[in-house]
Order: structure tokens, then C-alpha cells, then sequence
């Protein structure tokens, strides 16, 4: 049946089926074209040097673990992650990335990743944010030598370097240095912002995975368990599948937990008739990621109250899906949401940050655009063909139940592909007691 919001005719039912790869194949095939791995690193690397040079930059410096992975094709391991310096990347001009491990790791690196030149893999020079204290100083020099030798060798030396990350340690290092440098973040969040064909099989396996863990949630859940146990169980589920690279979180948040939706996990036990909901946020394929919301009903049907709200959420949601398109503006998404003031008496939009929202996916959890009326009613951002984000509502009673739903799209230049597949028409009952919703075992009194 099609999904009706308010007058309109949901983008759910014009969704696009015919894709020129999703077969949702997670493996390499030698008779099936799938993700071409080539491709997507070509790519990304010739993208972000293309945002490199039209924001007047003639290198690059590369710290965050997304942005690293994005020019070298290499991955960073969880332990790494968070700790600028530990491993970087360089890109100058029209060469090869140059990418800088910890100690001996560049030995593997060559072996496991020969599109980088030997050549071109070298030890880095780690300060940690500072936390080698006084030897900080020495380090961060012999970085910042290191980086003007890499732009000799380029023919860019004295030219405009972007950063993604600095600190206290490398802006004294870069002045003492003469190296003039700049903000390298946005030509990246720029270059990542649209993705080829590649990148979205990725995000359609991505939205696949998702489908298949909240397909186990809604068997798994039931009164009794904790939200610890819950997400205990579909992070063991998510890890058993082929290229799960980390699950960052599965937030589960039971009854009171869902409103205002604090974000977290507890050992709260789920109750019969609570309301939950499951957000993965973030599973990580390959290097893309997930963001996934979902609402449910354990043990009984929901009242007429929570279907009443969480139809409000679904009518916020498609309203703003149905303006998703190519030459539109997060403005144009934006705008359709209620105020703060409107949906919750909040004096500031700041007030109700994320809850009414939506954020690209890529290799980060926030890739452009970011969409909230925060910003995006007096700072648009153009929607680009390519582009991969989530949007996301939610609505509640504070402090009794909440409900929050989400979906993961393709932005192409005649439609809009929604990539998560688990039905969002209705709250999911789990095992509903014949009977237990019936109006006379609600309004029951004490006598």
C-alpha cells in the first residue's frame, strides 16, 4: 500500500530499485562486477587533490583517521584512532600520497597496500597532543622538517599547505618553520561530501546490514533484558559478517531512556509494553558507516497516544526526505521542521540539537551536509548529486517514552534512493500478548 504523509505521496514509494550494481554481494567475485576497489581509491585520491588545488592549496596535511584513509586507501586501527600524529598523510601537487606510521608499521603497510609506493611510506614523528611533554618540542620539529622536505620534493616548498588538525605544538613548529599554512579540513569535508558509484554500493551494503541487525533486534528483544544485553548481542551479530571493520555503537534506549533521548546504554531491564529504540550509530563496512534509527513495542501494542506521536515523527521525517533533491538546499530541508519552540517550548533551536536532524555518511559519521535549523536556514548548503546522509526525527513524552526513526539516502540527479529497508510505516510490536492492549487492561484501576 503506499505510504501517505499529510497530502503528499511518501518518497518511499518512488524509491529507486534499479541500481547498477546493488547486489548486496559482500565478497569479491571473478564473474561479477561489485565494488571495484581500484576505482574507489582513484577515485578518492584524485577527488581530494581536486579540492586541494580549488581552494588554492598545493599540499596537504592529513591527520583525522577519515581523511588518511580517504587519499591513501590505508586503515586506521582502533587504538590509533583519536591520536593525531600517531600516523599521518601528505599529499603534494600530482604526486602519490606519502603516508608516515608508527615506527616499523610501514613494513606491512607495503605489503598489505601496494598501491603506495615503497618509496613513499615512511615513520612518523608522534607528539601525541602533547602528551611526550617536553620532548613535544623536538618532535613536532623534526614534523615540521619533515613536511617541508616532502613539499621540495614536490616543487611546492613555500607554497600553501592545508591542515586538518593542529595544535599549540605544530603552530609554533610551522611559524619557526616559514611554512604557511591553512585550513585543510574543509577541502576535505568537501571532497568527501559526494561519493561514486563505488562508495555507494558501499553505502547500499552499509543499508543492508542495517536492515539484517534490526531484523535481529526485533527477534532478540524481549521483557527482561537489559539495554546492555541488547547491544551486547548485536554488536556479537554485526561482528560475524564479512568486512565489519568496528561497530562503534548500537544504542539501545528503553522507556524513560528514550525521551529526551539521552544517547546512551544502561543496565535499565526492558519492561512489557516499554518503548525502545535501536540506533546504529555507528557500524562500520569497508570504512563506511551506518546511522539507523528504529522504533519498537515489546510485548504489547502501542497506545493510541504513542502511535499518535510517532506518526507526527514519520510525517516530520518524510516531509523532509520529499525535499531531498539535486539543486535543493539543507534550507529547503530544514524549513519544514517545526521550531523548537513549536514541538517542545524551547527558547533556543540549540535546545533541541539532533533532535530533528540529519548528517552525511561516508568514512565519517559526519560528512556534509549537516542539516538542522541550527545553521541551515541562514547557512544553506547546495544538495550535490552523490551525496549519502541520514535524517533523523524524534518525538516523546519527557521522562515517560520516546520515539526516534531514521533513513539512510542516495542523492542521484533525477531521485532519491532510500537505503534503509526495515519498515518505518508503524512502531514494530515484538511479540505482542493477545489481549494485553485491549483499552479495559490499560485503563485498569486499584480497588
Amino acid at each position: 500500500m503506499p505510504c501517505l504523509v499529510g497530502s503528499e505521496m511518501c518518497i518511499r514509494d518512488r524509491r529507486y530499485r534499479g541500481s547498477s550494481m546493488a547486489n548486496f554481494g559482500t565478497v569479491g567475485m571473478d564473474w561479477q562486477q561489485r565494488v571495484n576497489w581500484d576505482r574507489l581509491r582513484t577515485y578518492r585520491l584524485e577527488r581530494a587533490r581536486e579540492m586541494m588545488k580549488a581552494h588554492g592549496l598545493s599540499a596537504l596535511v592529513l591527520m583525522y583517521d577519515e581523511n588518511v584513509r580517504y587519499v591513501t586507501g590505508t586503515l586506521t586501527p582502533g587504538w590509533n584512532r583519536l591520536k593525531p600524529g600517531l600516523r599521518y598523510a601528505m599529499l603534494c601537487g600530482d604526486d602519490p600520497p606519502v603516508l608516515f606510521e608508527q615506527g616499523d608499521i610501514g613494513k606491512q603497510i607495503a605489503r598489505h597496500s601496494p598501491w603506495i609506493p615503497p618509496e613513499n611510506i615512511r615513520y612518523s614523528y608522534a607528539w601525541i597532543k602533547g602528551a611526550a611533554g617536553p620532548a613535544s618540542q623536538q618532535q613536532v620539529k623534526k614534523f615540521a622538517n619533515a613536511v617541508l622536505q616532502e613539499m621540495k620534493k614536490s616543487n611546492v616548498a613555500g607554497e600553501k599547505v592545508g591542515v586538518d588538525f593542529v595544535d599549540i605544538n605544530m603552530m609554533s613548529a610551522f611559524k619557526e618553520a616559514g611554512i604557511d599554512w591553512t585550513d585543510g579540513m574543509t577541502p576535505m569535508m568537501d571532497a568527501r561530501a559526494v561519493k561514486n558509484v563505488d562508495e555507494q554500493e558501499c553505502f547500499r551494503i552499509v543499508g543492508a546490514i542495517g536492515d539484517a541487525a534490526h531484523w535481529e533486534t526485533m527477534k532478540f528483544l524481549r521483557p527482561g533484558l537489559t539495554e546492555n544485553q541488547v547491544t551486547a548481542h548485536i554488536k556479537e551479530y554485526l561482528y560475524t559478517i564479512p568486512g565489519m571493520e568496528d561497530v562503534e555503537d548500537v544504542i539501545v534506549s528503553s522507556g524513560p531512556n528514550t525521551w529526551p533521548n539521552w544517547r546512551n546504554i544502561s543496565d535499565r531491564i526492558i519492561k512489557p509494553g516499554d518503548i525502545v529504540f535501536m540506533d546504529l550509530a555507528a557500524l562500520t563496512w569497508n570504512g563506511y558507516k551506518s546511522c539507523y534509527y528504529r522504533t519498537y513495542c515489546v510485548g504489547k501494542e502501542p497506545t493510541q497516544k504513542q502511535k499518535d506521536i510517532y506518526a507526527i515523527a514519520l510525517e516530520w521525517l518524510y516531509k523532509a526526505i520529499n525535499e531531498v533533491k539535486v539543486g535543493a538546499t539543507t534550507r529547503d530541508i530544514a524549513s519544514v521542521w517545526p521550531s523548537a519552540k513549536e514541538a517542545w517550548g524551547y527558547e533556543e533551536e540549540d535546545q533541541a540539537a539532533a533532535n530533528l536532524w540529519g548528517h552525511g555518511l561516508g568514512l565519517a559519521q559526519y560528512d556534509p551536509p549537516v542539516i538542522s535549523r541550527i545553521w541551515s536556514l541562514d547557512h544553506p548548503i547546495d544538495i550535490q548529486e552523490g551525496m549519502t546522509f541520514a535524517l533523523e526525527t524524534q518525538h516523546g513524552i519527557p521522562f515517560e517514552w520516546g520515539v526516534r526513526i531514521e533513513e539512510m539516502l542516495i542523492v542521484h540527479k533525477d531521485h532519491t534512493e532510500i537505503v534503509s529497508n526495515f519498515p518505518i510505516e508503524q512502531i514494530t510490536v515484538v511479540d505482542p500478548i493477545p489481549g494485553y492492549a485491549a483499552p479495559d487492561s490499560r485503563d485498569r484501576k486499584l480497588v
